[in-house]
């Protein structure tokens, strides 16, 4: 939708909504939303504006960018967004125009200040409420200068055309992966069982965080919410945990619960430390030859477990393991790499978690299982705000909720893959 230009501050902004609703499926991050109306009030401490978005559901996620002083710009992640008739901001001096884009993930919105306004932006949901807020704190030009400088804008009709051909290389790279080896054994079954490993466990903590947090504990939590999502919004799939309690396994058991099940994807689930307690982020890993300091440190306390277990158990893989294991398994890396990157832009764009990419390492736990297979470290416990995040009923949700949408969008892709061969 296409706000008027030039509109005198302290006249309604009617914004006409005459949006094509994208559809895709839902969601456990949130119902439908509706934005019904977007209104401004003045702040009662006189520091600013708050601009309501009235939302009869909460969206998934949001994020604010300010590229100048005049402009203030909001992404709004919901899935099968609506919005209906007129929606209109109270008069104000403030607030010149608001323009809103659909996009086929949510929403853009711009919110244009009047002249000589100097406000700068921060957003939160309403604690009582569906709605979003958008608190305009009073500011200085100079202030807003330092604030605003090398922030790029967003190109919503770019974004758009982007978003569009990105679905357009898609079709491409599904006849690709269709051509590959592991879509060749598999192009007679359905993506119908995902393995979900939570790491660690019983006499095995793995990693003491923050505030004593285990690493176990948040795997745990983690894991059955994804299954739970699993269950509920892809309820063809079948769901198999290798653990759904605190007990102890070795890792190449792990990777034959997964095989036994015959799983389409194996996920293991963990959390990363390191000692400098600022570390954060989230990672993504696929096996492979560990490139970097930090995936080599990661790999070798994730591997490290093998020395609680028996003592027959390798606790390293060689280079020569990953070649024998990249030549069997060509179609599960490719796989699994897609998927990973799924998940990375989950966690970067709509979970709006600081992501550290999708990486390489030898990780015992996914050479055992034989189907794509990926680990997760879901944030830094070691850091006392990531832990907080993690060890929070909110954060474990944002995260498996972020994994889900990974794996749903795939299977979907998967299935697409499927049908284009099946019509040619």
């Amino acid at each position: 939708m296409i706000g008027q230009k030039g509109l005198p501050a302290a006249v309604f902004v009617y914004l006409f909504c005459s949006l094509l609703m994208y559809s895709i499926s839902a969601t456990p991050a949130s119902a439908q939303s509706e934005l019904q109306r977007i209104s401004a009030v003045e702040r009662s401490d006189g520091l600013g504006m708050v601009v309501r978005y009235h939302l009869t559901e909460p969206v998934d996620s949001f994020k604010v960018v300010q590229p100048t002083s005049g402009l203030i710009q909001m992404k709004l992640f919901t899935e099968n967004p609506d919005t209906n008739g007129i929606l209109i901001t109270e008069p104000s001096e403030t607030i010149k125009n608001v323009h809103l884009y659909m996009l086929p993930d949510g929403y853009g919105v711009d919110v244009e200040l009047g002249e000589n306004q100097f406000y700068k932006a921060s957003a939160y949901p309403d604690r009582n409420e569906h709605d979003l807020l958008l608190a305009l704190t009073e500011s200085s030009p100079g202030e807003m200068a330092e604030l605003t400088s090398d922030v790029e804008p967003i190109y919503w009709s770019q974004l758009k055309m982007e978003m569009e051909y990105a679905e357009e290389e898609t079709e491409v790279v599904l006849r690709e992966l269709f051509d590959d080896d592991y879509n060749q054994l598999h192009q007679n079954q359905n993506f119908d069982t995902v393995v979900i490993d939570a790491g660690h466990g019983g006499k095995d903590p793995g990693t003491i965080g923050h505030n004593g947090l285990k690493e176990k504990d948040v795997a745990l939590a983690i894991a059955l919410k994804l299954g739970g999502y699993i269950e509920e919004y892809l309820p063809d799939v079948n769901v198999v945990y290798t653990r759904k309690d605190d007990r102890f396994l070795e890792l190449e058991e792990r990777g034959s619960i997964a095989n036994r099940a015959r799983g389409d994807l194996f996920v293991s689930i963990h959390a990363n430390a390191f000692r400098n307690p600022n570390a954060r982020g989230s990672e993504v890993y696929i096996l492979g030859l560990a490139r970097t300091q930090s995936a080599l440190e990661v790999m070798k306390r994730e591997n490290s477990v093998v020395r609680l277990e028996n003592g027959d158990g390798m606790d390293e893989l060689t280079e020569e393991d990953l070649l024998v294991y990249e030549l069997a398994n060509a179609g599960n890396i490719r796989i699994s790499e897609r998927i990973a990157e799924k998940v990375e832009h989950q966690f970067r764009e709509r979970a709006r978690r600081h992501s550290r990419g999708v990486k390489q390492a030898q990780f015992v736990v996914l050479y055992h299982a034989s189907m794509p297979a990926l680990m997760v470290e879901a944030g830094f416990i070691t850091n006392p705000s990531e832990a907080k995040f993690l060890g929070s009923d909110y954060g474990q949700s944002i995260v498996a909720s972020a994994i889900f949408r990974a794996i749903r969008d795939y299977k979907e892709e998967y299935e697409r893959s499927r049908n284009l061969s099946r019509s040619e």
